[in-house]
């Protein structure tokens, strides 16, 4: 199998100042070139059982699928427009979804759990992102911060249309509100996004704790400082976030691609 470049990474997850758990769930698994960040929902213990059990398929089915071709029996219908990575993804996010189901079923104390999800999947020839919900996969790229995923939430859909400037939106009492979530229903619509990560790239992903009050130009500094370790960022990020009130779970987990 042809070798996955060379990666750094850190991440931090803090429940914030106002919550008194961490619902956030991530998985790094830089052998199989996973990384994913989860905000559960559902209140008490259940946002945090849906993201750990979210967490959890995704990088047991990446896991199992190393090494695999598009030949395979693949448990949803193979899509031959994307990547390999690209589906591998997409059924993990659905075989998420139904582990998730079969958690609610076994417990009436989980009803109601949901949670989003993002995560790079990179292999020999590129990568791949997927998410559902409102966790946010960014890329600084010379100096420029790319959001790569779009928020699955009504206020990214007011501010897609124009109704809603960014400002408002994050302002709004309907922000946390999200249109699309792992939640054990019906097969969710997975977002894939095909990038081609070159050296000195930094992702982002990160939980709505962090961007939703800490701003992109502060989020930009602090990922491009060349002088501070990834853990050192990722410590600072999350410090950011507090600073601002810290009023939900923060995750910010950082990838650096080193060499090709």
């Amino acid at each position: 199998m042809t070798a996955l470049p060379s990666l750094t990474w850190a991440v931090r997850s803090d429940p914030g100042l106002k919550r008194t758990s961490n619902e956030d769930s991530y998985s790094t698994r830089p052998d199989v070139g996973l990384f994913v960040v989860a905000d559960g929902m559902g209140g008490h213990v259940a946002g945090e059982v849906a993201s750990r059990v979210a967490v959890e398929a995704i990088e047991a089915f990446i896991q199992e699928t190393a090494g695999a071709d598009k030949n395979r029996t693949w448990p949803f219908p193979f899509d031959p427009s994307v990547s390999l990575e690209a589906n591998r993804l997409r059924a993990a996010f659905r075989l998420a979804n139904r582990k998730i189901a079969a958690a609610i079923a076994d417990s009436q104390d989980l009803r109601g759990m949901a949670t989003t999800a993002s995560a790079v999947l990179i292999g020999p020839h590129g990568a791949s992102v997927a998410h559902v919900g409102d966790s946010r996969v960014y890329v600084l790229r010379r100096g420029t911060l790319e959001q790569i995923t779009h928020d699955h939430s009504w206020v990214e859909e007011q501010v897609r249309a124009g109704t809603l400037s960014p400002s408002a939106a994050r302002q709004h009492p309907w922000r946390n509100v999200v249109t699309r979530a792992l939640s054990g229903g019906d097969d969710p619509e997975v977002d894939v996004t095909e990038v081609a990560p070159r050296p000195g790239e930094r992702y982002l992903l990160c939980s709505d704790g962090l961007f939703t009050v800490v701003p992109d130009n502060r989020i930009t500094e602090l990922l491009a400082d060349s002088n501070a370790s990834l853990d050192d960022i990722a410590e600072e990020l999350v410090a950011a976030a507090n600073a601002a009130g810290g009023p939900d779970n923060i995750t910010a987990l950082i990838l650096q691609i080193d060499a090709s």
